[in-house]
């Protein structure tokens, strides 16, 4: 009697389960989903954010350079071991100092127009009404693509 009960519950508890299951998946829900697609190395490749820490960042690194080359001719004009192993390690030193202050800031502002770029596909989500926005090399078919707004607007 006691084994019929537990039976007679585990299959209701399913019936309703799956008949839950059933109502949820014949709602009228998702017919009014919108889906949106982003290909969001078209918006960054046309970001002028982007463009322009390019830019910084090869003046930077052209910096860094020059710091080298003036570093390595301070040295070699050097005779005596002992200052020339000091002053190797000085220009080390700084040199990694500027390196990671350089790499530092670049984080920074790649952090920043990373976060520009997700607020302006959610603001282009909500003007369009969209559910959800997916990258497009996620999404084989279907989703309106709003790549282009997206571009218009981190501009």
């Amino acid at each position: 009697m006691n084994k019929n009960l537990k039976f007679m519950t585990v299959g209701l508890a399913a019936f309703i389960i799956g008949f839950s299951v059933n109502n949820l998946a014949i709602s009228d829900e998702p017919a009014n989903y919108k889906v949106a697609v982003v290909d969001i190395a078209q918006v960054v490749a046309n970001s002028s954010q982007v463009k322009n820490l390019k830019k910084e960042q090869q003046a930077k690194a052209d910096e860094l350079v020059k710091f080298v080359e003036k570093a390595r001719k301070d040295v070699a004009a050097v005779s005596d071991e002992k200052k020339k192993k000091e002053l190797e390690e000085k220009y080390s030193k700084e040199l990694i100092a500027k390196k990671d202050k350089m790499e530092k800031e670049y984080l920074n502002k790649l952090s920043d127009i990373d976060n520009n770029i997700s607020k302006k596909v959610g603001e282009k989500a909500k003007e369009g009404n969209y559910n959800v926005v997916l990258s497009k090399g996620a999404v084989l078919y279907g989703g309106d693509d709003i790549t282009q707004n997206v571009i218009d607007a981190v501009k």
